[in-house]
C-alpha cells in the first residue's frame, strides 16, 4: 500500500473513533463523523489504484463506484455506505428544524456501516 493511501485510512480510522466519541453525545455529528471516515476511506481506494486524489463527494462516490464494481469484496451494500452517509452529512450540514435530527439509532448504524466499510477496503489494499 502506498504511503498516501496508508495516510488516507489512518484518517478513516481517526473519524471513526471521533464519530464512536460523539455517537451518544450529538448524534447529528457522529453521523457526519462516520461519513467522512468512509469518505476517506474511499479516497484511499482511489488514490492506491489511479495516482489521483478526488476531492469532491460526488468525485469519490463516482469514482469509487467505477472502481468497487468489479470487487466482489466490497459488495454492492459496501458500495452504498458513501451514498446513505451522503445523506445523514447534508441533514447535518444543511437540515433545519426535524430535517437536521439524526437519532442516536441513525449515527449507531452509520458508524458500523462505515466500520465495515473501512475495513473492507483496508483488507483490499492490504492484499495488493
Amino acid at each position: 500500500m502506498t504511503p498516501g493511501a496508508a495516510e488516507l485510512l489512518d484518517r478513516a480510522r481517526q473519524g471513526l473513533r471521533d464519530a464512536r466519541k460523539l455517537q451518544s453525545i450529538i448524534p447529528r455529528i457522529a453521523g457526519r463523523e462516520a461519513y467522512l471516515a468512509a469518505f476517506h476511506a474511499a479516497q484511499a481506494m482511489i488514490y492506491e489504484r489511479s495516482g489521483r486524489l478526488a476531492k469532491t463527494h460526488r468525485g469519490v462516490r463516482s469514482q469509487f463506484s467505477r472502481l468497487a464494481k468489479d470487487e466482489p469484496a466490497l459488495g454492492r451494500a459496501t458500495a452504498e455506505v458513501l451514498g446513505r452517509g451522503y445523506e445523514i452529512k447534508s441533514r447535518a450540514d444543511y437540515g433545519v428544524g426535524p430535517a437536521a435530527i439524526v437519532s442516536t439509532q441513525t449515527a449507531e448504524s452509520t458508524i458500523e456501516a462505515a466500520a465495515q466499510f473501512i475495513e473492507a477496503i483496508a483488507a483490499l489494499l492490504a492484499d495488493e
